[in-house]
């Protein structure tokens, strides 16, 4: 008997050990207590699975693709879910960011890799000259070493640079931003109530991008038929949240890039967040699985082309749409001519 309770004390504290050292948001029970029937430590302990090596003399065929991934469609919802939120903490004195202590949405782990810098942001406008688009060559990252005290500051300490993500310096227009929207809004003071019993309400001058913010993101990719051996593969370059973009009258009037994200990079943080599988929680896998599988539905916004145009500078509504379509079946004709004798 004092051996099964010694075995049993043993267990318990090599459980609350494990515990610690799993990486992504997990929940946090007292000592000596496991959420579950087991540990999980499948995905927050994942290693990345290393792309096939390329070279280019095996590169026989290759098109550059830049899709679209609607969060509003039902199927892209595990990129979406679950929001998170800003709320007043215990004391009522300032806003806290609140997020599911289990599962993060995409945004939710972007945002947050960012501020720590495990990610680099790079900006979709030429800092110097704001009409010139070209973001996702990755030419302009926003650093604390570019843009904030030097190599000796961190991304908490260092202000110039948090001012410099919230001030929406490579956004568009004034009315956007980084990580947040330049756009003032109001916010409810607990402690301020008139005399009528309504509550008084207070201007921010930062408004956080939430997840419910994100609409789309926007994923530049290649195809390309390796003959070594003898694959048609695909491979995912970069990744870009989108919001909506407002007039100074908050209609909206168009889609805004917030920052490119290398996704080679990406994939050592996306490797260890799961992702939420309505039919079976034993059965989740993570973002970088996602995204590797392509359990996402998109449609294809540019191609390469001789004119380096996108869809919607020739195209519009269905015909837009049907374009896209032909794109696709172009990619799959091809592979499929390769093995057709």
């Amino acid at each position: 008997m004092k051996k099964v309770i010694l075995s049993l004390v043993v267990l318990t504290l090599c459980v609350v050990g494990r515990t610690q050292d799993i990486r992504g948001p997990i929940a946090n029970p007292a000592p000596g207590v496991l959420d579950g029937v087991y540990v999980q430590e499948h995905i927050p302990t994942k290693k990345v699975v290393p792309y096939e090596y390329v070279r280019e003399a095996d590169v026989a065929w290759s098109k550059r693709v830049w899709r679209v991934i609607d969060l509003r469609e039902k199927f892209n919802h595990p990129l979406y879910y679950p929001l998170d939120d800003i709320r007043l903490d215990a004391t009522g004195d300032d806003f806290v960011w609140k997020r599911n202590p289990t599962r993060w949405s995409l945004w939710t782990i972007i945002r947050y890799h960012v501020f720590t810098g495990d990610l680099t942001a790079y900006s979709p406008y030429d800092p110097d000259w704001y009409d010139w688009k070209d973001g996702d060559l990755f030419k302009y990252p926003i650093t604390s070493d570019k843009y904030g005290l030097g190599p000796g500051g961190t991304f908490y300490t260092d202000s110039l640079f948090r001012d410099f993500l919230k001030a929406g310096y490579f956004g568009e227009t004034d009315m956007s931003g980084g990580l947040v929207s330049m756009k003032s809004q109001l916010y409810p003071d607990e402690d301020s109530i008139d005399a009528a019993g309504n509550v008084v309400y207070f201007e921010r001058d930062y408004n956080w991008y939430l997840s419910k913010d994100i609409v789309q993101y926007r994923i530049k990719e290649d195809w390309f038929f390796d003959k070594e051996r003898s694959v048609l593969d695909v491979r995912i370059i970069g990744i870009c949240p989108v919001t909506y973009k407002r007039d100074e009258s908050g209609n909206i009037s168009g889609f805004n890039e917030l920052f490119w994200l290398y996704f080679p990079e990406c994939r050592y943080v996306f490797q260890n967040f799961f992702v939420q599988n309505k039919d079976n929680d034993a059965q989740r896998m993570s973002f970088d699985d996602l995204f590797w599988k392509r359990m996402f539905q998109s449609y294809i916004v540019k191609s390469s082309n001789i004119y380096d145009r996108e869809i919607d500078s020739y195209k519009a509504g269905v015909d837009a749409l049907l374009e896209s379509e032909k794109i696709k079946e172009d990619i799959f004709i091809f592979e499929h001519d390769l093995w057709n004798f």
